[in-house]
């Protein structure tokens, strides 16, 4: 993001225009059905009254994550142009079509819009639907926070996806103030990456599972929200400073371990995601119950993702494990012991969710 903030409070202009101290919701044409109906997505300006950074959200870029299209929901009935030094930018759902069908990618040709970025004014429909989208919205604005869940069958830790490699990515990663920061350039084509390759910088966030509102993980993203708009002036709020950061690297140990045999899957792990190496995760076995599969951490580290399917195949991703540092490990042992973690486990409860491996 540049430096050089605006001296004067500015109109944001798409096809029409929100002056300065105007709040506007309004559905912006995309594409078309085919019948020929507009593809619209719903979208809002809220235009401070004084100069500040322009923020753009975004959810439901795949269309079965919902935990995103709350926290959008409820950042646009939060905010008022009259606190606001600067301007959000809001793209409550991106991918109506998907988001329609209830199901990740455009439907029929299963493209994906999260891979289409920045886009193409002629070429096939997730492309046009990304040009619109960025060249409207995102180009204008100076940073961006991308919500996404998962879609189904694992789980996952809270995280944001961030290029730490990047200083003005960094900075608004830590601005937002979640535990555990993924660090990488991410799909060259994903909307994070196009953005921040054109000096917007943008993070993901992954938070949830697919098909549901999760309100202890809504909340948490609300707190960033706020503690990202605290951070660079445009709102007078409270900035989250976790306790601990975990920042993993692309040549960190992260590690997917999968299943040696197929059968039904039985988690051992918990309550709380630190598992120390020879632990069990979990136990595979058959249907009869005589050949039983211990799958064991291979080191002490902090569970990440899970598989939550109870059947598994051999080769199906069972955990995925990042190792951590001494330091890191008697934070979180001092976090367990506050009660930090208690329900980590359970629905709705603290930062676990349901994800993929790929944003």
């Amino acid at each position: 993001m540049s430096d050089d903030a605006p001296d004067q409070p500015r109109s944001f202009r798409y096809d029409g225009e929100v002056r300065p101290g105007e709040k506007r919701q309004f559905r912006y044409e995309v594409s078309e059905t085919y019948l020929g109906d507009p593809v619209e997505i719903p979208v809002t300006v809220i235009n401070g009254t004084d100069p500040g950074p322009r923020v753009c959200m975004t959810a439901a870029i795949h269309g079965d994550e919902l935990n995103g299209v709350k926290v959008l929901q409820e950042v646009a009935d939060r905010y008022t142009p009259g606190e606001l030094s600067g301007t959000l930018v809001l793209l409550h759902v991106v991918n109506v079509p998907a988001y329609q069908a209830q199901q990740r990618y455009i439907p029929i040709y299963d493209q994906d819009l999260n891979r289409s970025f920045p886009g193409k004014e002629r070429s096939n429909t997730a492309e046009r639907i990304a040009h619109q989208v960025y060249q409207r919205f995102v180009s204008q604005c100076d940073l961006g926070l991308d919500f996404h869940t998962s879609t189904r069958n694992r789980t996952t830790m809270y995280h944001v996806r961030a290029d730490v490699d990047d200083p003005e990515v960094l900075r608004l990663a830590e601005a937002f103030g979640a535990n555990v920061i993924l660090s990488g350039e991410g799909e060259a084509s994903s909307l994070r990456a196009t953005a921040s390759r054109n000096g917007i910088p943008t993070l993901t966030v992954e938070m949830g599972k697919a098909h549901r509102f999760q309100p202890a993980l809504i909340e948490k993203a609300l707190a960033g929200v706020e503690s990202v708009l605290t951070a660079y002036g445009v709102y007078d709020g409270i900035e989250t400073e976790p306790s601990w950061r975990k920042v993993m690297g692309p040549d960190e140990e992260k590690r997917w371990i999968r299943a040696e045999t197929g059968g039904l899957v039985e988690m051992k792990w918990g309550p709380n995601p630190l598992v120390h190496e020879g632990e069990a995760i979990c136990t595979i076995t058959d249907h009869f119950k005589r050949d039983e599969h211990v799958v064991a951490a291979p080191f002490t580290g902090l569970i990440v993702g899970v598989l939550e399917n109870p059947v598994a195949l051999p080769g199906h991703p069972i955990c995925h494990l990042a190792r951590i540092s001494a330091e890191t490990r008697a934070e979180i042992e001092a976090e367990i012991e506050r009660g930090e973690f208690d329900g980590y486990r359970s629905y709705g409860q603290r930062w676990m969710a349901d994800a993929e491996e790929a944003e």
